[in-house]
């Protein structure tokens, strides 16, 4: 399981562009985690699924609300992590306003959430395998904060906790 001083997993997760710029093309865009977050500071949350209840009504909004502050912080980029495909994350964050704030990004196949361990097996529900709801501050692509909510609560992997770890 993903720890304290760990590197992020070598994944490829998706990200949904809008608007096609040199070098992202519209549409489902490849992004290296590990790559991507070299020589940057990531706020990274992940949370079981797109649309769900907590995620839309708190997670998501609540680093939405926060992001001016991450960066003051040294926050670079926040991350939003779920096993969901491209298109559902591009959509979720339309509606939730998350652009220009934070990344939606998909890990469809759960390759991202698997190599970090922190899977949740939701089948039981009709939902399949999800991520865990967790977050975690990453400088430079190792794994400096990790808050892993325990099942059903969310209470440490919220943005006023991350904003803290951050600044701290």
């Amino acid at each position: 399981m993903l720890k304290i001083g760990d590197s992020l997993p070598t994944a490829t997760l998706y990200e949904f562009i809008d608007v096609a710029t040199e070098g992202c093309s519209l549409g489902p865009n490849p992004v290296d985690a590990a790559k991507a977050a070299a020589g940057k500071t990531i706020a990274l949350f992940a949370l079981p699924g797109a649309y769900t209840p907590t995620c839309s009504a708190q997670h998501v909004p609540g680093y939405v609300e926060n992001a001016a502050a991450l960066q003051a912080a040294g926050v670079d980029e926040i991350w939003c992590i779920s096993v969901n495909d491209a298109f559902v994350m591009g959509a979720w964050g339309r509606e939730l306003g998350t652009a220009g704030k934070v990344r939606m990004l998909g890990d469809g196949s759960a390759d991202f959430t698997r190599a970090t361990g922190l899977t949740l097996d939701l089948a039981a529900k009709g939902l399949g395998l999800r991520s865990q709801r967790y977050s975690a501050l990453v400088k430079d692509g190792v794994v400096q904060t990790l808050n892993i909510e325990g099942p059903g609560k969310f209470e440490v992997s919220d943005a006023a906790t991350m904003l803290r770890q951050a600044q701290g």
